[in-house]
């Protein structure tokens, strides 16, 4: 079993560890920009290595020039190909989701007719209980 830490007021570590995250509105945020500009470097770090070795084998000039069109130009098809269309599902469908589209209004379509059916069976139920107690008196 693990050994807890406390501070001085008694709160465990993790705990105000959870504590100090949920008051960051943002940390999802910071962490997925930090992981966003981590990938990124690294891509462009190994685009370059691959760039000049391909120079290389075909006796080319290593020309920046080059490697910026050629890797700038495989981001942006990265990202036309998975980032905007993750985006677009996540985006759209909570979009379509907030505006009521017809497949957001049948769940509550459907929820609205589950509450009316618990309430005619809770009147039903009443009306019985109360000729019962007509009945007793």
């Amino acid at each position: 079993m693990a050994a807890k830490s406390y501070n001085k007021n008694g709160a465990s570590n993790r705990t105000l560890l959870l504590t100090r995250l949920q008051k960051n509105k943002r940390g999802f945020l910071w962490v997925t920009l930090g992981f966003f500009l981590i990938s990124l470097a690294a891509h462009w770090v190994f685009a370059w290595f691959t760039y000049a070795q391909e120079q290389q084998a075909h006796n080319q000039p290593i020309q920046t020039g080059d490697y910026f069109n050629m890797t700038f130009r495989d981001i942006m098809e990265n990202w036309q190909s998975e980032f905007l269309q993750l985006m677009w599902q996540v985006v759209g469908l909570s979009f379509l989701l907030y505006m009521g589209s017809p497949q957001s209004k049948e769940s509550s379509e459907r929820l609205e007719q589950k509450i009316d059916f618990i309430m005619n069976k809770l009147q039903e139920r009443n009306r019985e209980q109360a000729e019962k107690e007509q009945i007793a008196r």
